[in-house]
């Protein structure tokens, strides 16, 4: 049952990461293309903690642990950049 639901989530996920990768190419805006990459961030660490869970390695755990702070490290210095022109002050 749990190999059912993993395949299914990882299919999903998956799914999900592509969508969000045509909403940043063809995004109709910058704000749109930056909340398309932090979701696909978002997605990603969710594809990684699976794939964790499916190989039963707890490696993959912390991978995700640095992939979501560089990620929110990341939308916080672009939307800065987008507002204000400049990052560090």
């Amino acid at each position: 049952m749990l190999d059912v639901a993993l395949w299914t989530s990882l299919a999903l996920f998956t799914a999900s990461v592509l969508l969000t990768l045509y909403r940043a190419i063809i995004g109709p805006s910058l704000p749109d293309r930056i909340l398309a990459l932090d979701t696909m961030y978002i997605n990603s660490i969710g594809l990684i903690i699976l794939f964790g869970i499916w190989i039963n390695s707890k490696i993959y755990f912390e991978a995700a642990l640095l992939i979501a702070m560089l990620g929110f490290i990341s939308t916080v210095a672009v939307c800065k950049y987008l507002l204000r022109g400049d990052i560090i002050e």
